[in-house]
């Protein structure tokens, strides 16, 4: 079988983006870069039968949403973030569960001159296990050194490149020399789109206790200032019923005013001893086996009374 032209294969991809856009109603917009051929295998063999992934050029993909726009507005919000090497990830299932498979699929790399540093790196305080010859090397980036039985050792953590720093030269071959992969590079996820709606990737890791939190704290702010404006609302009004009815309990308090409510608290003001109430700390029983070394004891002291005042010659 022969393989397809260039025109019936971009005709094709055109139309299997648009069908996963319409059978798919979430997906992710994911960075590639430093993925290899073979960890995409991986990624696709690991989410076999829970997610679709599907890369292409970024013009192709530009090309068959802005044709798919009049039967789905909402997809114009994917537009914009269609930039650099980028790829979907379809699925219908929990978009947690499908990050953080994606997440399980990264894999450690040598830092390159000239790549971006996704992580701070920082090379522990360690024997090098490097030759006396090359302290000139560790001098010339700062790090402080000294020999150790006739080796290299650096003598405290060095934090040698910052989240975003280029890697340079002198820094990429340090790493290596010291056998350090302090990259993982994997699909990375950029944002996410669910039915519609387009966000960051951050949102993924609220949790109802987050929601529930922030909105009992919205509630609160919201009653107070109700409270302060007198204003009745369903969260101030019972607010506001309590503090009526302390107000009528003081002035009862002050007055010969009397009402139902009021009187527990007038008498309690006029005796308050008769709401004393006195709590008899329970007194445990003892147990046989206690009191009979509470005896062996008293026997005991007895004995040593007896022999007190005597020598052992009297």
């Amino acid at each position: 079988m022969g393989r397809e032209d260039k025109a019936t294969w971009k005709a094709n991809y055109f139309v299997k983006l648009v069908n996963l856009l319409d059978e798919f109603p979430k997906c992710f917009i994911v960075g590639a870069d430093n993925v290899g051929s073979k960890q995409m295998q991986q990624i696709r063999i690991s989410l076999r039968g829970n997610a679709v992934v599907l890369m292409g050029k970024n013009t192709m993909m530009r090309k068959a949403i802005k044709g798919h726009i009049d039967r789905n507005q909402s997809l114009e919000k994917i537009m914009p973030h269609i930039r650099g090497n980028v790829g979907f990830v379809f699925t219908r299932d929990e978009l947690v569960e499908i990050r953080d498979k994606l997440l399980e699929n990264k894999v450690r790399a040598p830092a390159r001159p000239g790549a971006i540093a996704p992580c701070p790196v920082v090379i522990p305080a360690q024997n090098t296990g490097l030759g006396p010859e090359k302290t000139s090397f560790f001098q010339a980036l700062s790090i402080p050194t000294k020999i150790s039985k006739g080796t290299i050792e650096i003598i405290n953590d060095v934090h040698i490149l910052k989240e975003g720093d280029k890697v340079g030269a002198s820094e990429a071959t340090l790493l290596n020399m010291l056998n350090i992969s302090p990259f993982s590079y994997g699909l990375a996820v950029q944002m996410v789109y669910d039915s519609g709606t387009i966000f960051e990737p951050a949102i993924l890791d609220i949790k109802p206790e987050d929601l529930l939190k922030t909105f009992l704290a919205g509630v609160c702010q919201l009653t107070a200032v109700c409270l302060e404006i007198n204003y009745p609302t369903v969260v101030s009004a019972p607010h506001m019923v309590i503090n009526g009815f302390k107000n009528l309990v003081a002035i009862a308090a002050e007055t010969e005013i009397e009402f139902k409510e009021a009187t527990t608290f007038k008498e309690y003001l006029k005796d308050p001893s008769k709401f004393a109430v006195a709590v008899a700390a329970p007194v445990e029983s003892a147990t046989p086996a206690q009191e009979a070394k509470k005896e062996e004891k008293v026997e005991s002291e007895e004995e040593e009374d007896d022999d007190m005042g005597f020598g052992l010659f009297d």
